[in-house]
């Protein structure tokens, strides 16, 4: 088992859907978009329900919210060297459409069906995060989505098991870890893969994995 680490809420953010100009860098048919990519940091303390942070919404709901994916972590501890990496000095907390910034946690220290207390909220992890074309528009880079999946610093989804308060600077405790061979920089490495078909049957098998993270290893 990995060492249990903890961590920090460092930023809280929330977005709403709006549309957005065109950017022709990213899109060649220069299309206005809806997101609610775009997320502010908020004070606290904010409310967190079964399915979103207070204040959270989403424009694309068949990808995105839900149970199983009420708030996106994202770990701070990247940044830097996203800035190195990109040459965007401007990156922050919000800058992966993450709902929490967490410091002190990466893709290797949280495991699939973690559960974790926050403030009064206790945080179940269902999935690591799959990065789409929102994020690459964001950041006008048309390979952002192909190196976020390479780095494996995808960032991770969370449920909410028992609702409540959350303030930014709230730390960040594991009550409990039932599957730590199934680390979110495994899972990513198993779902990516071209092969390892045994590890993605195991993996689908994990009852703390989101329904449709199973589906689409099975499929």
């Amino acid at each position: 088992m990995n060492p249990v680490s903890s961590g920090t809420i460092v930023s809280i953010q929330v977005g709403h859907p709006r549309q957005y100009g065109t950017d022709g860098a990213v899109d060649p048919h220069q299309q206005p978009w809806v997101t609610a990519f775009f997320k502010q940091p908020v004070g606290g303390p904010v409310w967190v329900t079964r399915t979103n942070i207070e204040g959270d919404h989403q424009a694309d709901q068949k990808h995105h919210g839900g149970i199983d994916k009420a708030v996106l972590a994202y770990s701070a501890d990247h940044f830097d060297l996203w800035r190195q990496e990109l040459g965007i000095g401007q990156l922050e907390a919000g800058a992966f459409g993450e709902n929490l910034t967490i410091s002190g946690l990466t893709e290797g220290d949280v495991s699939i069906g973690d559960t974790w207390r926050a403030g009064d909220v206790l945080f179940e992890v269902s999935q690591p995060r799959q990065p789409c074309w929102k994020l690459a528009r964001r950041w006008r880079r048309s390979d952002l989505v192909k190196k976020v999946v390479n780095s494996g610093r995808t960032g991770w989804y969370l449920r909410v098991l028992e609702e409540g308060a959350l303030t930014p600077g709230d730390p960040v405790e594991l009550v409990e870890r039932p599957c730590s061979d199934w680390t979110i920089a495994r899972a990513n490495e198993v779902f990516y893969a071209r092969e390892r078909h045994q590890e993605k049957q195991l993996l689908a098998q994990v009852a703390e994995l989101s329904a449709a993270w199973k589906s689409a290893l099975l499929g």
